[in-house]
């Protein structure tokens, strides 16, 4: 017999009486991490970037991210006495890169992926992209 029933029509209350946080994403999450380390231009702890971040995440859930960050290259860390410091390594645009690269670097044919990857782009990126080869290339280059 349901809660309803046993106790006379009433309603019953449950977990869904009570809106849930939005659940944020791991990429929003590592955005969020990185974002506070750039702020903090010094190495910070773990426990900094918890306080700089508002004390929403737990202190475990810091850590977490902040080691998938270090596997992906975007933060390092130093030994700081029985803790570490942090570092951003790099912005959200680096990141982005090396995701771009990691994909690549995975494909067997590399001029396919490029050449379909730059046939999808539109006008205005396709003409930044040219402008930004033309830079990377000094006179002489081939």
């Amino acid at each position: 017999m349901s809660a309803r029933k046993a106790g006379g029509g009433g309603r019953r209350l449950g977990v869904t009486d009570h809106p849930r946080p939005r659940r944020r994403g791991q990429g929003e999450l590592e955005a969020l991490v990185l974002a506070a380390l750039r702020e903090a231009q010094a190495p910070e702890t773990a426990g900094g970037v918890q306080e700089r971040l508002g004390g929403d995440l737990a202190y475990t859930t810091v850590i977490t991210i902040l080691t998938r960050l270090l596997e992906k290259g975007a933060v390092s860390r130093e030994r700081t006495g029985r803790s570490f410091t942090w570092t951003a390594a790099a912005d959200q645009a680096g990141l982005a890169a090396r995701k771009m690269r990691k994909v690549l670097d995975a494909e067997s044919d590399r001029e396919a992926v490029l050449a379909s990857f730059v046939t999808g782009l539109g006008p205005a990126d396709e003409r930044l992209l040219r402008e930004l080869l033309g830079q990377a290339h000094g006179p002489g280059d081939d």
